[in-house]
């Protein structure tokens, strides 16, 4: 199992410092996310792409991939009913998947609760068409990078689309791309009672990516989720890729709680 750390709770850090950090902890990589250090990540320029990349070898991780994608720029929507909308964000995701591809990246997590609504007057299945064809445009692309992108269900008090593991396997099976995944957070599926292990045998087929935190929206091992039921199931289905601790709640600080994180997933993994 390797064990990389999400790097928005690191509150105003410079994503070189938080490399260090990581590396130092005994984390194997950083996923990032774009919004803390700019706007649009067609804002950074292939030099800086290029030294940012070289910052984390040169640390000793490597950038998983990127996540909280659509936070900014404003105005981007998968299944948005209007067209130019959907156009716009469709563009962007090929930025991303240069982005990603560009920082050494293989994962893009597609979770941006708000920016995947149903937005009126369309109907689930409509809106469930439109995010189809929105993914299926860019999937090639992302096979050219070596980037996958992986939908994660998300809590039902956070969106109206997507919320089980069962919803975002069958976007994947739809797509039926191997550039296109799924990813699963613990914080999510306790949201929505899933029994966790068993969906994580159940979805094995389709998984490339997890999300490490608890039930508690902390990091993993101060809730109650089955951590060692989930250990468990990782290592049934030899699940090759991260636990990426992501967080919601940033106390007590990220030096606390990137300690904590890594020195549970390492005694109970």
């Amino acid at each position: 199992m390797k064990f990389s750390v999400c790097n928005e709770f690191y509150e105003g850090w410079k994503l070189t410092d938080v490399f260090a950090h990581a590396a130092k902890l005994g984390y194997d990589g950083v996923e990032v996310a774009h919004f803390t250090f700019c706007d649009s990540v067609t804002d950074v320029s292939k030099a800086e792409r290029e030294r940012l990349k070289k910052a984390a070898a040169d640390a000793g991780v490597e950038v998983v991939g990127v996540h909280w994608i659509l936070v900014s720029p404003k105005g981007l929507h998968i299944n948005h009913p209007d067209k130019a909308v959907r156009d716009r964000t469709r563009e962007y995701f090929h930025a991303l998947i240069d982005f990603c591809g560009d920082l050494g990246g293989r994962v893009i997590v597609i979770g941006s609760p708000k920016n995947r609504n149903v937005v009126a007057p369309l109907t689930p299945e409509q809106a469930w068409a439109y995010a189809r064809e929105t993914f299926s445009a860019c999937c090639d692309h992302a096979a050219e990078r070596d980037v996958r992108l992986c939908i994660e269900p998300l809590g039902s008090g956070q969106t109206d689309f997507i919320n089980r593991p069962a919803d975002g396997a069958r976007l994947v099976e739809e797509i039926g791309h191997p550039n296109f995944r799924l990813i699963l957070d613990v914080y999510s599926m306790s949201c929505e009672q899933v029994d966790i292990p068993r969906a994580l045998i159940e979805h094995a087929p389709h998984l490339a990516h997890f999300h490490a935190n608890d039930d508690n929206k902390r990091w993993p091992g101060s809730g109650g989720a089955d951590y060692p039921g989930i250990a468990r199931a990782l290592a049934q289905i030899g699940y090759p890729g991260y636990a990426s601790v992501e967080v919601f709640d940033f106390k007590p600080d990220p030096e606390t709680i990137a300690r904590e994180a890594i020195g549970f997933l390492k005694s109970v993994f």
